[in-house]
């Protein structure tokens, strides 16, 4: 019965800068995959996957390897440090609880775990999302970004318009697609490479009662078609820059004369190359953030 009660668990601390890149070494070593939180206090990124069954006694060299690659990439690894061990499930539990907190998006959006007592402001719509063993709460500076666009674009939105339309490329949890639907966004397709992404998307989705509401499929933004049947008024693309440089063709051609492209998930000393590859293709920046090693924009046709 042991073995119904127990997890084991992998933890790297390391730099908000590594973490996407640690996330990719610890899937390698679980069916589940791995999830992060940022501690503010301590500037500290905890990445950690979990399993049904023990890590074999090799993995941890495995892990120091992997971070001295990643290191040699250039990113900073930081601390760096490595817990491997066994945890109790309903102590798993109780630690998600203590590190994803409610996110309010201005007054018109509020994000929280099932568990928060947190109540909405009036007219404010509930996005609820649990982290599970591979998803967080959307707590990163690149999603934030994301989803302050997505309410601003409702809110700028003239009476006598439409509601808008929105395409997310690498949907992840599904959190951006959720608060469009929640946003009573009408047309909403989300794509990502990952099935995993895709079952946990449709779940959260499911649990937020919009599933019926959007489009969740498996997709490769590399197969985006350059003459689509279908044109967006805002395209969040949460990719890292070489994917977005060379697919930026497709990921355009998405777009409605007068839409609004997000890109996100670019490292601030990549996000010049970036913002000149779509440039060549008409587009001009009007509205970017800078937080750590993180920058997001927000483009149109000049």
């Amino acid at each position: 019965m042991k073995s119904k009660k127990q997890l084991w668990r992998i933890s790297v601390a390391t730099s908000l800068e590594a973490e996407d890149a640690v996330m990719e070494l610890l899937n390698s070593f679980s069916p589940n995959l791995a999830s992060a939180y940022f501690n503010l206090e301590t500037q500290t990124s905890h990445v950690s996957v979990f399993n049904e069954k023990p890590f074999s006694k090799q993995i941890r060299a495995q892990v120091a390897i992997g971070l001295k690659r990643i290191e040699n990439c250039g990113l900073k690894i930081s601390a760096g440090k490595t817990e491997i061990g066994e945890v109790k499930r309903e102590d798993w539990a109780e630690s998600w609880k203590k590190h994803f907190k409610p996110i309010e998006i201005g007054n018109s959006l509020l994000v929280k775990p099932s568990w928060s007592k947190k109540r909405p402001r009036k007219n404010q719509a509930i996005v609820i999302l649990n982290p599970g063993l591979s998803f967080g709460t959307g707590q990163h500076p690149t999603t934030l970004f994301c989803l302050n666009e997505i309410t601003r674009l409702v809110a700028a939105r003239e009476d006598t318009r439409p509601t808008k339309s929105f395409l997310d490329i690498g949907t992840g949890s599904g959190i951006l697609a959720i608060a469009a639907a929640k946003l009573d966004y009408q047309l909403i397709h989300a794509i990502d490479f990952d099935a995993e992404a895709i079952r946990v998307a449709k779940a959260n989705a499911k649990i937020n009662g919009v599933l019926n509401r959007i489009y969740i499929s498996h997709g490769d933004v590399t197969k985006l078609p350059l003459k689509p049947k279908k044109q967006f008024d805002l395209v969040c693309a949460n990719l890292i820059s070489n994917l977005l440089i060379a697919e930026r063709g497709k990921i355009v051609a998405q777009l409605k004369p007068e839409g609004v492209l997000v890109l996100a998930g670019i490292l601030k000393s990549e996000f010049c190359k970036v913002q000149e590859a779509f440039e060549d293709f008409g587009l001009r920046l009007f509205c970017f953030k800078i937080e750590k090693e993180w920058q997001s924009g927000s483009f149109c046709f000049a």
